[in-house]
Order: C-alpha cells, then sequence, then structure tokens
C-alpha cells in the first residue's frame, strides 16, 4: 500500500495469447514493467478493484508509456462506479493519447466479460468488503474437447475442414452441408482459472469465485499475530484469514500481496499461513508463472 525500497505498488499482469490484462495501476508501475522486461503497448484492458491511490495512481504514467509505445488500439478499462469521473480527472495530464478508451462501470454484485481477441478468456467482477466499494477479479480461460477424428471420418467431414472446427468455427463444405464443432469434438475440458482480490475482509464471494483456482491472489495486510483487531478495522486481512480463504475454496495455490510497510520481511510471517493451507507463496515484486492445462503440457 506504500511503496518501499524494493517494493512498488499494486498491479497484477494477465496475459493470454496475445491479449494483456493490467489489474490496478499503483504507482510506477510502469517502472516495475519495464524492469520485468514487458512492454504496455500490448495492454487491451484495464480492470480497477477500487480507487484508492495505491490502485490508480500510476494511471496518467502508464498511459503515457502505452502512447509513447505507439500503441492505437482501444483500452476498455473495467472498475466500480465513477470509473470515467476518476480516470478521466487522472488524464488531466495526458489529454492526448492515439487510442481510444472505453469504460464500462460495474453496479451489480458480479458481474462478467467476454475479453476482445481472447474469446475463451473471461472476466469475472465480483464485490467484496473494504471500506470503499471494491471488486476482486476472476479470469476464466475455457477449454474445447478433444479433436475425435474417428468421428469425423465416420462422418465423412473432408481433412480441410478439421482446423477450422477444431477451432470452434462452423462451416459449410461444398455439398452444402453445416459442419459445427459438435461433430468432431468431445466435451469441453477443464480450463484455467485465476482469482484476485486485495483490499478486503474475508468474505463468501471470494471463496466462491476462487473455488478450485489454479492461482489465488490474495492481499496478505498483515502477518503479525497481533494485527486481527487492526485488519477488521481497516478492512483488510491477515495472513492467516487469507489461507483459511484458500483452504476453504479448494485452490491449487495462494500468493499473498499488498503487504503493510510495517512489514518488511513477509516470508518470516508465512508459516501461519502455511499451517492452515500449506501451498502458499509470499510473493514479491515481478514474480510470474506459466499457467498449463492439466494433462497435456499445453499453456
Amino acid at each position: 500500500m506504500m511503496p518501499l525500497p524494493y517494493r512498488f505498488l499494486t498491479s497484477l499482469m494477465v496475459r493470454c495469447n496475445g491479449v494483456s490484462v493490467l489489474v490496478d495501476c499503483g504507482e510506477a508501475t510502469q517502472i516495475a514493467m519495464r524492469k520485468k522486461g514487458w512492454s504496455p503497448k500490448p495492454i487491451d484492458v484495464m480492470c480497477f478493484t477500487h480507487y484508492h491511490a495505491d490502485h490508480i495512481s500510476g494511471l496518467p504514467g502508464m498511459l503515457l508509456s502505452m502512447g509513447n509505445a505507439e500503441k492505437t488500439t482501444p483500452l476498455l478499462m473495467i472498475g466500480p462506479r465513477g470509473l470515467a469521473r476518476v480516470a478521466g480527472a487522472l488524464r488531466t495530464i495526458t489529454p492526448e493519447l492515439p487510442f481510444q478508451i472505453e469504460y464500462r462501470e460495474l453496479s451489480e454484485q458480479e458481474e462478467s466479460f467476454a475479453v476482445p481477441g481472447a474469446e475463451a478468456l473471461t472476466i469475472t467482477a465480483f464485490r467484496v468488503n473494504h471500506n470503499v466499494v471494491c471488486y476482486g477479479y476472476r479470469f476464466d480461460l475455457s477449454r474445447i474437447g478433444r479433436f475425435d477424428m474417428e468421428a469425423a471420418a465416420r462422418q465423412g467431414i473432408e481433412k480441410k475442414y478439421w482446423n477450422r472446427l477444431q477451432h470452434g468455427e462452423t462451416v459449410t463444405d461444398e455439398t452444402g452441408r453445416t459442419l459445427t464443432p459438435e461433430m468432431v469434438l468431445g466435451a469441453p475440458r477443464k480450463g484455467l482459472r485465476l482469482t484476485y482480490t486485495t483490499d478486503t475482509r474475508p468474505t463468501k464471494s471470494i471463496v466462491e469465485n476462487a473455488r478450485g483456482a489454479d492461482l489465488f491472489i490474495c492481499e496478505g495486510m498483515y502477518g503479525e499475530p497481533d494485527k486481527d483487531a487492526q485488519a477488521r478495522e481497516k478492512k483488510h486481512m491477515t495472513f492467516t484469514e487469507a489461507a483459511d480463504l484458500a483452504r476453504q475454496a479448494d485452490v491449487k495455490e495462494m500468493w499473498l500481496t499488498h503487504y503493510s510497510p510495517s512489514l518488511n520481511r513477509p516470508a518470516e510471517f508465512l508459516h501461519r499461513a502455511t499451517q492452515i493451507f500449506s501451498n502458499t507463496v509470499a510473493a514479491k515484486d515481478g514474480r510470474s508463472i506459466d499457467l498449463r492445462y492439466e494433462g497435456d503440457g499445453e499453456s
């Protein structure tokens, strides 16, 4: 929540099939991204959990960096009500950009969006419990069933149509017959899920949206054993509360983030979380992972 030596403010980058989604944009996010070796140009969507400064104060610099990287494609921004007003105020120092911005303001307890350019990827925003309106975000990457060559051959479907059908396209063959993906694909396979939440008390909505996640990224504001009352007062979470959410949701792995500035060495308190949920990581700036489908090593 405060910049410290070797610790930037809050932000997450999700990249899928050439599409990049940025969640939150704390101060100096564009610098942290450069240190990681990533360009701001491909960012297609920005999601904001809420409008406290440590989650959005880096927006003007990021927009300028995107423009300087010659981004010209539209940018979609998603966030709680007031997004256009807040982002518009921050854009006072970035009035001219070479790309358009579209705003989608959240008002329901839960809302889902398809991601332009990555149709298999769905973003779900869900309300959490902070001292201002705040949302968590769930990313679901669906996965089609296996291609059944025997079924294709049995139905007399020529090989030249197989690739298009395998990628979900409906085609008409030379005889005028309509061919659909369902004719040659098995049942949908298990996809991937990433759930991200910060600045909140534990809620049922977090457990529901993190259920079975491949990766759960959760705030761990306080690791010390004497901070429970402060966490309740400030509407944040402790390491142990985050670990209990991960246990309830049966996630594969949890990364703690968004530490209090007084928590200089989060790893020293990690054992308090791992006693509840063993696969807990005290994350640091720049940490990344390639999430892969189960079974065949595809990412």
